[in-house]
């Protein structure tokens, strides 16, 4: 059987994977050096210098390609140095169309950084074709969507973007960290490009932080792993080595935490002092049928608005917390709780935030493998 043809479980194991050639080793040695010995100018076994390619790498790259069904993987220092190469592959005047809740992170690097070098964002509620149709013009040369989105949980339908970018000749770009590719694949969908803020679920553990890019095209490869290279910000041969071995376990780890956080989204929708769940698995979610058609199951982020609450109700919530740790990020093995207007999200202006309904009461969960009964006693304890 040939290892394109394996299913997920199995590809996330030896998807693009061999033993090592050395001394068959299984996993892939770390190879901590910066340059390699050429036997004349010119001539080497495949690899020069580790900015430009590093067998640990290289063995990472693989597994990413294979695991989102691409044909080409970049693997980054970060997330966010991911998403810089996609947009190097701009030039001033281009204009971008970005979902409009969105990583505060990423908004800040679109903002702040890239707008003023002549790149224009756009930022809307794309649940609503019509309103990414409304901003379509001669310069727009990139649809970047996040879904499920960060952190309200909106499902953006893929086809239909997709639908539309074709259409329009607009590169389509996916941030695909809270999904994942054992939820959904958004090159299989139409998408050209597949983000991974591979710090959270392809790590898995919160040890390590790196980017990734897949893609299936193999001149927009060639583009982008030009820019990487010219760029430098190459993921490292040890941080290669953690992201691959995460990849390892990712099916595993993603049933857990989608079981873990259906059980606990309905337990907050029926909680007497929660106003309002936002996990696109519960039937009350405006984007569950997209949601149902697109995704395998429904990920382990939840979002949750105490009742009555305020800002400072929101932030005495997660401070009570125990079991769940109140830290940045998401997507490790251990629970992880967050206020986004101050932690995540404080980089958008407030009135910008609001708008996509990430107000100063909202609450973000990363539920993580623990016992789900240990979990929801933490919780009923905080929300009192």
């Amino acid at each position: 059987m040939s290892k394109k043809q394996l299913h997920f479980n199995s590809k996330v194991i030896h998807g693009g994977q061999s033993p090592d050639k050395a001394y068959g080793s299984v996993m892939p040695p770390i190879y901590q050096t910066s340059t390699y010995a050429q036997t004349s100018p010119g001539e080497h076994k495949g690899y020069e210098y580790s900015r430009s390619a590093n067998p640990t790498r290289t063995a990472l790259e693989n597994s990413l390609a294979s695991i989102e069904n691409g044909n080409y993987g970049l693997a980054f220092a970060s997330g966010l140095s991911a998403m810089d190469a996609v947009i190097k592959l701009l030039e001033p005047g281009d204009e971008v169309i970005s979902t409009n809740d969105l990583y505060g992170g990423s908004y800040r690097l679109f903002k702040r950084v890239f707008e003023k070098f002549g790149i224009i964002f756009h930022f809307v509620g794309m649940q609503d074709v019509r309103n990414i149709e409304e901003k379509i013009n001669h310069n727009t040369k990139l649809i970047w969507v996040e879904t499920p989105t960060n952190p309200m949980m909106n499902v953006i339908d893929l086809e239909v973007v997709n639908t539309l970018a074709k259409k329009n000749k607009i590169l389509f770009a996916v941030d695909n960290t809270f999904a994942t590719p054992y939820l959904q694949k958004p090159l299989d969908f139409g998408a050209d490009i597949v983000m991974h803020s591979a710090t959270k679920y392809l790590g898995g553990h919160s040890d390590v932080v790196a980017g990734a890019l897949v893609v299936k095209d193999k001149e927009l490869a060639e583009q982008l792993y030009f820019i990487q290279n010219a760029s430098g910000a190459v993921c490292g041969p040890f941080d290669s080595f953690l992201i691959l071995r995460g990849i390892k376990t990712l099916h595993v780890r993603m049933q857990r935490h989608c079981e873990n956080a259906e059980k606990i989204a309905f337990f907050l929708e029926q909680h007497s002092k929660v106003e309002k769940v936002f996990w696109p698995g519960l039937k009350s979610h405006p984007n569950h049928k997209v949601a149902s058609n697109q995704m395998n199951k429904f990920g382990g982020m939840i979002s949750f608005i105490p009742k009555g609450s305020n800002f400072k109700d929101a932030v005495k919530i997660v401070e009570s917390l125990q079991l769940f740790t109140l830290a940045e990020s998401l997507g490790g093995v251990e629970s992880l709780a967050g206020h986004p207007a101050s932690m995540t999200h404080a980089s958008i202006p407030k009135e910008e935030r609001e708008k996509s309904g990430v107000v100063d009461s909202l609450i973000r969960l990363s539920v993580g493998i623990e016992d789900v009964d240990d979990l929801i006693a933490d919780l009923e304890q905080a929300i009192g």
